[in-house]
């Protein structure tokens, strides 16, 4: 197999090693060994890129130059579609990507999303007049201003890192902010990169910065407690979302959110190609590493043992098609990291505990090599109150719940901590009325896209605050200015 080149730091328009030329390994997924060297960045390192960041945004004109950071951002995605070829490697190599898989959403969903976000930024509205009130006896002309935020600390995910750190880091910019990118220390090559095409692009220095890191907490702390960063935004777990919150209170950081998901996937009794329908619901994707992935399948108790017949014959049909480096029709790895395969592999003994029945995969899957494979799984009889139908689990595991009718199938989708996704298949005017009930912040009727880059993106609940992507993805990144004139 492949390695990849050492992932360089990108501090103030250079790429450079870390502080002592510290570096960690890059793990590949595959096969469980190094696939390339990244740098470890120091307390230092991040501190000298805050600084980058902050001085670039504080005297220079970056923030004003709208139509320059337009043309620029266009020249970086022209970089970034000749990369095509490059990228797709490294989002094979150290996010385990399957070739299907790496093509549609790790590549290709990021760069027509950036196209997407690039045909949204002329409706952003820099200045608003709203014309003259009269007010204490004399006239006012008012305006409204919209400015960039400031320092954006941008840290990002490991499933889908390319896609997430366009849909941040090219908003931000587009907005007239600063960056500091912190990638997971799982997939520091797709953050790197992006340093290196900034070079290529000429980027002025310190507008973005590139941070890797082996230690999972120690850059993305100095990001949210130091009071040089305006604005956090944030990709990942619930639960280090709300540390985030915690962290950034006492600078009373501005905070963005793209936390967990449970997402339903309705399918009424009316749905066309009911079987197909369900059969498409398996969970398998990118080994299932999605946040808005639906991974609780609802079907009618009058058509559940159809269902259950149509999952098992899905399943066994699927059972040689996955797990393959080479094969360009393969949409499924193996997870990301000993560390996942570990934590996946307990929910799914969990589920057998809590009394779910197996109705496939359920096991590790050695034989496919020495990476950290898991089988597709499937739990029927699940009750929504069980852990497994409740917690986020974040591999290749659906659980199969059975519900009374629409009122008892909204009750179900929407009794969860999560509303990020989700899809209902059925009649469209029936299917309307319950996305339209259903609380959460992209949802799909009869397969339509709601996940686009001329879309906001974001959660209900505990799935986060605030949108990406879109127009709303860009005036994330700005203040509100309100001027008043005495005319």
């Amino acid at each position: 197999m492949q390695t990849l080149p050492e992932a360089k730091l990108y501090i103030d328009g250079k790429l450079r090693s870390a502080a002592g030329n510290k570096t960690y390994d890059n793990i590949g997924p595959w096969t469980g060994e190094v696939v390339g060297k990244a740098a470890d960045a120091s307390p230092e390192d991040v501190s000298e890129a805050i600084a980058a960041a902050r001085r670039a945004f504080d005297t220079t004109d970056w923030s004003t130059q709208h139509d320059y950071r337009l043309q620029l951002m266009k020249k970086y995605r022209d970089l970034l579609f000749a990369n095509r070829e490059k990228l797709l490697l490294i989002a094979r190599l150290e996010a385990g990507a399957a070739v299907g898989a790496a093509f549609r959403a790790q590549i290709d969903g990021a760069l027509n999303g950036m196209d997407g976000m690039l045909e949204c930024y002329p409706l952003v509205k820099w200045e608003e007049d709203r014309g003259v009130r009269r007010e204490m006896g004399f006239d006012t002309k008012r305006i409204v201003t919209h400015e960039a935020v400031g320092v954006v600390g941008a840290i990002t995910p490991w499933n889908v890192p390319l896609y997430v750190n366009v849909g941040k880091v090219i908003a931000a910019l587009l907005a007239g902010c600063t960056v500091i990118l912190k990638p997971a220390p799982d997939t520091p090559a797709m953050g790197a990169i992006m340093g290196e095409l900034a070079v290529e692009a000429g980027f002025p220095a310190g507008v973005f910065n590139v941070i890797t890191s082996a230690h999972p907490a120690m850059a993305g702390e100095m990001l949210t407690t130091d009071p040089r960063v305006d604005l956090i935004s944030f990709t990942g777990s619930t639960a280090v979302g709300k540390l985030i919150m915690q962290n950034g209170a006492p600078t009373l950081k501005r905070v963005f959110l793209e936390l967990g998901g449970k997402s339903a996937f309705i399918v009424l009794d009316d749905a066309p190609n009911f079987a197909q329908t369900v059969m498409g619901s398996m969970v398998v994707f990118h080994a299932g590493q999605g946040c808005a992935y639906p991974t609780r399948l609802l079907v009618p108790k009058s058509r559940y043992e159809e269902a259950v017949k149509a999952l098992e014959m899905a399943y066994a049909g699927f059972a040689s098609k996955w797990g393959h480096f080479e094969e360009p029709t393969c949409i499924m790895g193996p997870v990301i990291s000993k560390r996942q395969l570990e934590r996946v592999m307990s929910y799914i003994e969990l589920g057998q505990k809590e009394g779910a029945r197996l109705l496939a995969g359920g096991k590790p899957r050695t034989d496919k090599g020495s990476g950290f494979f898991i089988e597709p799984t499937c739990f029927v009889d699940v009750r929504n109150d069980m852990r497994i139908a409740q917690e986020e689990i974040f591999g290749p595991v659906l659980v199969v719940i059975p519900y009374e009718n629409d009122e008892d199938a909204i009750r179900i989708a929407n009794d969860s901590i999560y509303g990020l996704g989700g899809a209902v298949f059925g009649t469209q005017e029936r299917a309307l009325r319950m996305v339209h009930r259903i609380r959460a912040g992209a949802l799909s009727v009869n397969g339509g896209m709601s996940i686009t880059g001329d879309l906001p993106f974001g959660g209900y609940k505990q799935s986060g605050i605030g949108r990406e992507w879109g127009l709303e993805g860009i005036e994330e990144f700005l203040e509100t200015k309100a001027i008043g004139i005495r005319v």
